[in-house]
């Protein structure tokens, strides 16, 4: 009887520590997100309070796409008779000019060109003078009006023949007018149609290369788009002429503003449509290809908002602060939404009415502070 007596006591003794650990740790659950100041402490940390208010604020769709050239500067050089690369100094990413020269070639059909634009050139002077000769005296009528027709036939076609010769030349960047048996030559110069640099270079030196073939892409980035992708959802809330800012991922910081100048008339596979936005000013670290990141402030609509000083961050969490008591302060969960001139929507996870509470719009990371040291405590 003694021995069940003195068991009965321990277990009624363990089970009494079971039960005062548990309510230790129910109440440092409940006290760890409160803290309580003292009327010096608050002075000194400059911690105010107050109500919330409904503030409009625009709401942002985020969205991606890539730097774009569009088509008309956008130059494949090719030579329209073909030849073999003579020699070239581009590499990719080099600058050009309007004009400069970025490739010689060469091939015999250059010689044989130039010799037959400067024989028929040679045998339409013959050809004139009989064409003349032979009008005068059909005008006379000292000759048949058949051996005149055959002069200008001749003249005629020595006269097209020169003329399509000329054009020829000029398609290969020689002038016919300084063009003789002193000039002739076996190579051309390339020259570049534009300004800007080469993108990409398809010909290596002594290769031939067919009309069809392309030497080199050239790209004048002076007027680079932003073509974003849209999905059918958002596509209603953009308009011309709207506002946005872009930045890429490995300079986030450093912004871009743009304007959206043509929307899409064609909705993709993936219910998706192309939006084209303009940059208001031109920046030559911006590579066509680059993929970039965009904000569109689409609406304004009213929202509990708290000032950012009001706001913390703790361990992957957003928090605010709410006066309980004189100088007690209550850390709780919030989730955040748009952030617009130092103000951020908020709202509690259960949607719970923010109008009767009284929170810490300035200092809240004070009182952060002040709960981390007490835990380390």
């Amino acid at each position: 009887m003694k021995n069940i007596l003195i068991i009965s006591i321990v277990f009624a003794t363990l089970t009494a520590c079971d039960n005062k650990k548990a309510e230790e740790k129910t109440e440092a659950n409940t006290t760890n997100n409160l803290v309580e100041l003292t009327d010096a402490q608050v002075k000194n940390s400059k911690i105010e309070t107050g109500k919330i208010e409904q503030k409009a604020i625009s709401s942002l769709l985020k969205v991606n796409g890539k730097i774009d050239v569009p088509p008309q500067n956008m130059v494949s050089v090719s030579v329209p008779l073909g030849g073999y690369l003579k020699s070239t100094k581009l590499l990719e990413g080099m600058h050009i000019s309007k004009g400069e020269i970025i490739a010689v070639m060469e091939d015999q059909q250059y010689i044989q060109l130039q010799q037959d634009y400067l024989t028929a050139k040679a045998h339409f002077s013959s050809l004139e003078k009989e064409y003349n000769r032979q009008k005068q005296l059909n005008e006379s009528k000292a000759s048949s009006d058949k051996v005149f027709e055959n002069a200008q036939a001749e003249y005629l076609s020595q006269k097209v023949l020169i003329k399509s010769l000329s054009e020829k030349l000029k398609l290969i960047s020689i002038n016919p007018d300084n063009l003789d048996e002193n000039t002739i030559s076996r190579s051309i110069n390339i020259y570049s149609p534009i300004e800007g640099f080469a993108s990409t270079i398809k010909m290596n030196i002594g290769k031939y290369a067919s009309p069809t073939d392309v030497l080199f892409e050239l790209v004048n980035p002076a007027d680079i788009h932003l073509a974003l992708t849209i999905f059918e959802k958002d596509l209603d809330k953009l308009f011309i002429g709207q506002k946005i800012v872009a930045y890429n991922n490995n300079q986030s910081d450093k912004k871009y503003n743009c304007e959206i100048i043509l929307i899409g008339k064609e909705i993709s596979d993936e219910r998706s449509v192309i939006v084209h936005c303009h940059f208001e000013q031109y920046d030559k670290t911006l590579i066509p290809g680059m993929y970039m990141n965009a904000e569109v402030e689409v609406s304004t609509n009213k929202a509990f908002v708290i000032p950012n000083d009001g706001l913390v961050r703790f361990e992957g969490k957003q928090y605010v602060f709410t006066q309980t008591e004189n100088n007690k302060y209550l850390m709780q969960e919030v989730i955040t939404q748009n952030t617009e001139n130092g103000f951020t929507q908020i709202n509690f996870p259960d949607n719970a009415d923010m109008t009767n509470k009284t929170f810490v719009i300035k200092g809240a990371y004070t009182l952060l502070m002040k709960i981390k040291n007490t835990e380390e405590e």
